[in-house]
């Protein structure tokens, strides 16, 4: 298509690469819709962050628009997108039902980003100390929620396979309202891995991860009170180095100089301290998504110990660039050996490498995605008539969460 299209995308937040997963996938999707020729408006009702990307700098204008205000409907007609992306199934709900109805000819996206309810549904088997099943998110209401999300949307963005297995095998949904849309990334060339330190110049561990995001706080504390006491016992000089934006003051209270517990707070530069690291640490025990820590890691070509759940997605069926460990005690000997043993470590910084390259690659999936975004576009009233549980979903809950919205809006105007 010549005709030169136009996106609004709604975000819960204003883009922060630096700072989340979440942020770095924003900015791929921005990237990729740009190179297929569209012009791009971003709009959210967040407060704006000093880490916030410039999107101005990137040729792509930005609104301000607040939730429960009629104001948007008028926004949404005037600016007259052609498609519209909501970044996670929370703006959509407060959103799309006023996208749908006033300007009903755009196509409505949903980036999952990742499957919250999975993600929560996790965490609770944690804090009750016991094992998750499937079944689980079959009883977590944010489940309910999060499928209307999908159903509602004309199409949503999976990123990772995990996820799309869920979505199709337990929760049934069709797979002509899914696409399977990972991290893009540029593959890792002979320059990346030149400017690599080596093994010996490379000194401690790093972990890295926005504390605001509630796997992320947990793993910490997992390092502090179970694991690093076990890995600092075997190599007594090694330091743990904990980067991640937005540190609180209980985040700075675990620093310990002493212990080799070192809380850094947030990394001018990720890559930076992740590519002096000898091995990157993430014992996650909830979660959901792609993991970005640990594709950052393998960009800088720092090998990892992590999780089932961390590395969940990620490698398919090529082996895990490091070392995969569940139990506090295989996971602080993964990291032992991993750190002391130069052969180990030259493998695994290739296999991540072959991650990278074989199944994140961004030309394997650039094309599909446009080209599926105007096919759905061109039949997009067929579409939706065959997808009638969301026609049902649109009809029942646009209405209550219509008269919701119009009731909170008429009481912030006494």
């Amino acid at each position: 298509m010549t005709d030169t299209k136009h996106l609004l995308i709604i975000g819960s937040v204003w883009p922060e690469p630096d700072s989340s997963a979440a942020g770095s996938r924003m900015m791929q999707l921005i990237d990729l819709f740009q190179k297929s020729g569209w012009n791009i408006t971003f709009s959210s009702s967040a407060v704006e962050s000093p880490y916030q990307v410039d999107l101005s700098a990137w040729g792509i204008d930005t609104a301000q628009v607040a939730v429960n205000d009629s104001e948007f409907d008028t926004f949404v007609q005037q600016l007259n997108p052609d498609a519209v992306i909501f970044d996670r199934f929370m703006t959509e709900e407060k959103f799309g039902w006023r996208v749908a109805e006033h300007y009903p000819g755009a196509l409505r996206i949903l980036d999952t980003e990742d499957l919250h309810c999975l993600r929560k549904a996790r965490r609770k088997a944690v804090h009750e100390e016991r094992k998750f099943s499937e079944k689980d998110l079959l009883a977590e209401e944010v489940a309910i929620r999060e499928l209307a999300s999908i159903y509602r949307s004309d199409l949503s963005l999976i990123i990772s396979e995990a996820e799309m297995k869920l979505l199709r095998n337990l929760f049934q949904v069709d797979k002509s309202i899914l696409h399977y849309l990972p991290f893009l990334l540029d593959p890792v060339d002979e320059k990346h891995v030149e400017n690599w330190p080596n093994f010996d110049s490379r000194r401690h561990f790093v972990t890295i991860g926005n504390f605001r995001h509630p796997p992320n706080w947990d793993a910490v504390l997992y390092l502090k009170r179970i694991i690093w006491p076990r890995i600092r016992k075997k190599l007594p000089e090694a330091e743990l180095h904990i980067y991640g934006s937005y540190p609180s003051q209980k985040v700075w209270q675990l620093h310990k100089q002493e212990e080799g517990f070192c809380i850094k707070g947030r990394a001018e530069s990720a890559a930076e301290v992740v590519s002096q690291a000898r091995v990157c640490l993430a014992p996650l025990r909830f979660g959901a998504g792609l993991k970005g820590k640990l594709v950052e890691a393998m960009q800088c070509g720092t090998p990892s110990v992590t999780t089932p759940i961390g590395a969940e997605g990620l490698s398919g069926s090529l082996n895990w660039s490091g070392i995969i460990a569940d139990q506090p005690a295989d996971f602080a000997n993964a990291a032992v050996k991993l750190y002391t043993d130069i052969s180990r470590w030259k493998n695994a910084q290739q296999q991540g490498i072959k991650i990278i390259n074989q199944r994140f690659n961004k030309s394997r999936f650039s094309g599909k995605i446009t080209e599926h975004v105007y096919e759905l576009m061109q039949n997009l009233q067929d579409h939706r008539l065959k997808n009638f549980t969301g026609r049902m979903l649109r009809h029942h809950s646009m209405n209550s969460t219509k008269y919701m919205s119009r009731w909170i809006e008429a009481k912030n105007k006494v």
